[in-house]
């Protein structure tokens, strides 16, 4: 069961042309990968699955619904982490927490798990607006895992976290993609890509230009980065 897809999608913004003509389609249980320079389209294509943009032309679709025609109800089934760590800057973490629990209707929601987990007891009673980068990416982080969706969009998830959190984290999405889960993941961070992914295609000035499997690499005797620079210099 395909759980994204995008036809002949494109974007433009004034005079650039931010994506062009995408065709992607991703499957139930995959740990998918974009990966681009800086620039590239990941975060425009992102937002577009995310209901956070609209088309220029061609179509997206999300768990077989038409994002625009359904935003609401696709955002209900998505747990998205974005770019920029910006939790709500007058919640503490664990009000964010019960905030994304209460919207999401979760009848018993993790909050002492996810407090635990990523270590946040001891920014219990301070604002998030007070707290540092990494602080606020692991807060984005809970509040995206404890919404417990089956599908998840990660757009660099790992800038400013420690090395020991983002062990625990790979961990734990390989663990939610085993149980079924799906991932979506926006990095230019390879090493990471290569460690998690299935598939992944690599996305440049706009256009998709190539779809990988990543098993297929080590048959092949080449690694994602020397790949990856192949294509893109």
């Amino acid at each position: 069961m395909s759980v994204v897809k995008c036809i002949n999608l494109s974007k433009k913004y004034e005079d650039i042309l931010a994506l062009n003509e995408v065709n992607l389609t991703i499957e139930k249980g995959e740990f998918f990968g974009l990966l681009g320079p800086n620039g590239a389209g990941k975060t425009t294509l992102l937002k577009i699955l995310t209901g956070q943009l609209r088309t220029t032309k061609g179509e997206a679709e999300i768990l077989g619904m038409n994002i625009e025609n359904n935003i609401m109800e696709v955002k209900r089934k998505i747990a998205i982490i974005p770019e920029q760590e910006s939790p709500p800057s007058f919640l503490t973490p664990r009000e964010v927490l019960e905030m994304v629990s209460s919207i999401r209707k979760i009848d018993e929601p993790k909050i002492e798990y996810w407090i635990d987990f990523f270590d946040l007891q001891p920014m219990e009673g301070r604002v998030c607006r007070n707290l540092s980068r990494g602080q606020k990416q692991k807060v984005m982080l809970a509040a995206a895992f404890i919404s417990e969706t089956e599908l998840m969009f990660l757009d660099e998830p790992f800038i400013n976290l420690d090395p020991i959190v983002q062990t625990k984290v790979r961990e734990w999405l390989v663990e939610y993609v085993k149980e079924g889960g799906t991932v979506f993941l926006n990095t230019h961070l390879l090493e990471n890509a290569q460690r998690l992914c299935d598939r992944a295609a690599i996305i440049h000035e706009g256009k998709i230009q190539s779809v990988i499997e990543l098993n297929d690499l080590d048959k092949q005797n080449i690694n994602l980065e020397q790949l990856f620079h192949e294509i893109i210099l």
